[in-house]
């Protein structure tokens, strides 16, 4: 059992949450992953590793309340415990070498491209920082990307703070007025990855995007994970779990990617409605 020494809401749909597990804390690095089950009879779900705290042993995790699970383990509290908590899983983000670097995150996304921008500054790397939410009210992490970043814009769709428009948008003129990254990075929602991969590929930059797949046993045997690269004209297939979750993004096809992650929506969603229901009407805790 894993306890639960801090609990934190950065945002109506978004919760972070510190889990002692000192084994964990002790080797992740920025990038990897961990699977956790909030109880005996749960669904196994991976979590990226948001940050570490070896004094105290502590692994944060950050994660928007979206199906039956995170919103089981979204109704638990500081000095209460979780069932499994297993990592760290994935291979670590490339860090060496890298100069000068742009990260850009999306939505909860933010909470894996946080760990990997403070990663880089801490190597030496000059940060630039995109950050995008859909409004104001889902902003989260904007002073911890000021700390780590020599500059951070952030977007926002409806233009309610920050400047209007997408992550695209800001990316195209930096490259267009000549900025030269060593790598562009981007963490979020699919769709937005791609666009980030198709804004810079036109500047020969290289951009390495972060997959989160449908996952089970986070050791590459269930298979679910599995992500379809095109490489040299030949189309190869790896695991998110063992071979990622970082990805050299010209190589991802993302339409493969969108369409199976939409395949278990509707039956998430209703197993969503029925755990919240379960809690509204006094049952599981």
């Amino acid at each position: 059992m894993y306890k639960i020494l801090r609990k934190k809401v950065l945002n109506p749909t978004v919760t972070q949450m510190e889990i002692y597990a000192p084994l964990v804390a002790n080797k992740a690095k920025a990038g990897q992953f961990i699977i956790l089950r909030v109880d005996e009879e749960g669904e196994r779900i991976p979590l990226t590793v948001a940050g570490t705290n070896k004094e105290d042993g502590s692994v944060k995790i950050i994660f928007q309340v979206v199906g039956a699970t995170t919103e089981k383990l979204n109704h638990k509290n500081e000095g209460e415990y979780i069932q499994d908590f297993v990592g760290p899983l994935g291979v670590a983000t490339h860090i060496d070498g890298l100069k000068k670097v742009c990260v850009v995150g999306g939505g909860v996304g933010c909470a894996i491209a946080m760990p990997v921008a403070q990663a880089l500054h801490k190597a030496g790397a000059e940060v630039t920082s995109i950050i995008g939410f859909r409004n104001k009210d889902l902003l989260i992490l904007e002073d911890e990307f000021k700390e780590c970043s020599n500059k951070v814009v952030v977007m926002t769709d409806d233009g309610s703070y920050g400047r209007n428009g997408n992550v695209t948008v800001p990316l195209k003129e930096m490259l267009e007025a000549g900025e030269k990254f060593d790598m562009v990075i981007t963490i979020g929602p699919l769709i937005m990855m791609k666009f980030v991969v198709l804004t810079v590929k036109p500047f020969d930059i290289p951009v390495t995007a972060s997959m989160n797949p449908i996952m089970i046993d986070g050791t590459g045997m269930c298979g679910c994970c599995r992500l379809t690269l095109n490489r040299d004209g030949k189309k190869i297939t790896k695991f998110a779990c063992v071979d990622g979750p970082d990805f050299n993004g010209y190589e991802i096809d993302f339409d493969e990617a969108m369409s199976r992650g939409r395949m278990y929506v509707d039956f998430e969603r209703k197993a969503h409605e029925e755990t919240c229901n379960l809690f509204k009407m006094g049952g599981q805790k």
